[in-house]
């Protein structure tokens, strides 16, 4: 599979880095808006064409799947012509800025029968099932509710200061806690209480978001892009408590019983640096046929970026790409 970088950022190395193991994948193409960019990237992680358009590359026929790595409030712009040029599509997360938007790539993706994924790494990961398996297992018992966080120090990203970039933490690590609740609680959201500290400029700083489920199951959501956070998960049960060591790459599970003692640690496998598992997912599901990948099908994409919309709607914070 001839594959092919659009926006060779910070994000995308590590990308590169994952790709360069993976047998099935051929590093081909980068794209920047500035040729001199695009060569330095090829030249650095082995890909074999530089462009310095984006529209240059996606008429390169030999092109077959797209990593488009730009900022949030791009991603519908790009994806839309990666598609329109007849190439599959793993799109960063956030997927797109709201949810008409993942609508209607979604519905070119569909109506083309191109592969689009949204690159959600989290989803694809082996954790995502072992902590399923832990919990239905019973590990700790009936869960009720749990809390997430993540945040770090991030002022010093343009793209997270700007609203033009659809900046803020929300869509950047805001994502992770709220992906991390829906993954264990898969029923429906019946309610949503949130609150924001804002910038000068507009965008959200810190967020605090709880969600209620249809089965009365709570969870307590919190992100930051001024400070760091302690980036866990922890899922409260009956008879203990389950901590999930960053929840935006696991690296260890531990199983607490109601005394607050571990009664069992479980590390993740070895990986090249996380990034491998979505683009495997892919690879697999163009394979099939299929234009989406089981682990995040479209239906989750547009549950997340819906619920994101209601969270932003309740502080009044709109993009000026919306």
């Amino acid at each position: 599979m001839k594959f092919a970088i659009l926006a060779p950022g910070h994000i995308a190395q590590s990308m590169a880095k994952a790709v360069a193991s993976i047998e099935k994948i051929e590093r081909y193409a980068v794209a920047s808006r500035e040729y001199a960019r695009a060569e330095a990237f090829a030249k650095e992680w082995g890909f074999e064409r530089a462009y310095g358009s984006y529209e240059e590359m996606l008429r390169d026929p030999q092109v077959e799947l797209v990593y488009v790595a730009s900022p949030h409030s791009h991603h519908y712009r790009h994806a839309k012509m990666c598609l329109e040029h007849g190439k599959h599509v793993l799109v960063e997360k956030a997927f797109t800025v709201n949810a008409a938007q993942a609508g209607e790539l979604i519905r070119i993706s569909r109506q083309r029968g191109l592969l689009l994924a949204e690159a959600m790494w989290t989803r694809y990961m082996p954790s995502r099932r072992m902590i399923d398996d832990l919990i239905e297992g019973g590990a700790i018992g009936e869960v009720r509710s749990l809390t997430a966080n993540l945040g770090f120090p991030m002022l010093h990203k343009e793209r997270l200061r700007e609203p033009a970039l659809a900046g803020g933490a929300l869509l950047d690590v805001g994502i992770y806690p709220v992906t991390f609740a829906l993954t264990v609680f898969h029923g429906e959201v019946s309610g949503i209480d949130s609150t924001a500290v804002m910038s000068p400029e507009g965008v959200d700083w810190i967020d605090s978001i709880s969600l209620t489920f249809e089965d009365g199951r709570l969870a307590v959501l919190n992100s930051s892009m001024v400070g760091h956070m302690d980036c866990k998960g922890i899922v409260h049960g009956s008879s203990g408590y389950l901590e999930v060591l960053g929840i935006n790459n696991c690296s260890e599970i531990r199983v607490f019983n109601g005394k607050h003692e571990m009664t069992a640690s479980y590390k993740v496998p070895e990986q090249i640096n996380g990034y491998e598992y979505e683009v495997l997912s892919v690879l697999r599901a163009i394979e099939e046929g299929q234009t989406e990948c089981r682990e995040m099908p479209h239906a989750e994409t547009l549950r997340v970026m819906k619920l994101l919309d209601a969270i932003r709607a309740k502080w009044g914070m709109k993009f000026p790409c919306e």
